[in-house]
């Protein structure tokens, strides 16, 4: 990597939705807190990335073992995700440049491969903008009219799930969380932010088996994926096949 690479992972939520009795972070996974095997599949794609890590200033199960990476600093974390980014920002401000690359991840998210991340930092790379991880909507997608019934069936064409890592310049994330903060906007992840300002992220299309652990039968299904993961060959994990392009619209 040329240029400085900045990782964020917002880690101070509670997790309620897990109805555990600690943050869903540090549930077992394979053996391993969830945020180790997150924090681990980061270092795999880019163990030379300086990580932030946001974490409750109260938590005290957090092991520092667990943190792979030579450079790392713990930030406390916000009332909200995007508060928790902010901090981390404000964290480097005087060490990272404006166009240095800031990818923030879910902790949740143990599951997203090491060439999905390597593909995305290829592509963000050379864009002036940055851009997200996402999977084209593949289900019929429902809204409801309020009252438990169906309202209308909405146009899955042109629809995708919003992923992690999403990934942008410093100096931009920085502006477009300070303008969403100021003008009382809710943004629910970055690129919702940056979108705010009149931007276009780009769109790398992911494996869809980066799953956010949310709900209880949610851990079980990562331990598969994890698994399966583990029997594939390498090069379909961990390494994007030579000859492929950029997966991107």
């Amino acid at each position: 990597m040329s240029a400085p690479l900045w990782l964020v992972v917002p880690a101070a939520g509670q997790g309620r939705r897990m109805g555990a009795d600690r943050p869903k972070q540090y549930l077992a996974l394979g053996g391993r807190p969830v945020l180790a095997r997150t924090l681990a599949r980061l270092h795999e794609a880019f163990p030379g990335a300086r990580l932030c890590l946001c974490l409750d200033p109260q938590d005290a199960r957090f092991d520092p073992a667990w943190v792979p990476f030579a450079h790392w600093r713990r930030v406390g974390g916000g009332a909200e995700r995007v508060d928790s980014v902010a901090n981390a920002l404000a964290a480097i401000r005087a060490e990272a440049g404006d166009d240095d690359l800031v990818l923030v991840h879910d902790v949740a998210r143990p599951c997203v491969t090491t060439a999905d991340l390597r593909r995305l930092h290829a592509v963000l790379s050379a864009d002036s903008v940055g851009g997200l991880l996402a999977a084209p909507v593949a289900d019929t997608m429902k809204r409801d009219d309020g009252a438990g019934r169906v309202a209308t069936t909405e146009p899955r064409a042109g629809l995708w799930h919003a992923l992690t890592p999403q990934g942008f310049r410093y100096g931009l994330l920085r502006r477009a969380l300070a303008a969403a903060r100021e003008a009382g906007v809710t943004v629910t992840d970055e690129a919702s932010a940056v979108e705010a300002l009149g931007a276009s992220p780009r769109l790398v299309a992911g494996r869809r088996d980066n799953l956010k652990i949310t709900h209880p039968e949610d851990l079980a299904l990562a331990e598969l994926i994890l698994a399966a993961q583990a029997r594939q060959a390498p090069a379909s994990v961990d390494t994007a096949p030579a000859s492929a392009g950029p997966l991107e619209r």
